[in-house]
């Protein structure tokens, strides 16, 4: 069975949806807060932004709110809260799994 678009987000869409989760931002502070979010783990290039930013906004999780210039800025829509929220908790589950895993190898 096919899966739905954007049903698992990967780690870069992950976080910029969290991102947004934290109120409107442009681009430009989406990498920023991803940068320091993850510590630098995790570099997020203007090409991969701004495809996800073009998914995100066709799928309307997100949309624009300002346009000044070249610099646009966006909000997090109902849709995207709740991708946002599913793929915490999968991941949350992804986590539990291998947390109880550990512990039966150690018993």
């Amino acid at each position: 069975m096919p899966k739905k678009a954007l049903e698992i987000l990967t780690e870069s869409m992950f976080y910029v949806l969290m991102a947004f989760w934290q109120g409107e931002m442009c681009g430009m502070d989406v990498a920023d807060f991803i940068e320091k979010q993850t510590r630098g783990r995790l570099r997020i290039g203007p090409a991969t932004l701004y495809t996800i930013l073009a998914k995100f906004e066709k799928e309307k999780y997100i949309c624009e709110t300002e346009v000044s210039g070249r610099r646009r800025t966006y909000r997090i829509t109902d849709k995207g809260k709740t991708a946002y929220a599913a793929e915490l908790s999968r991941l949350q589950l992804c986590l539990h799994d291998a947390l109880v895993l550990e512990k039966s190898k150690g018993e």
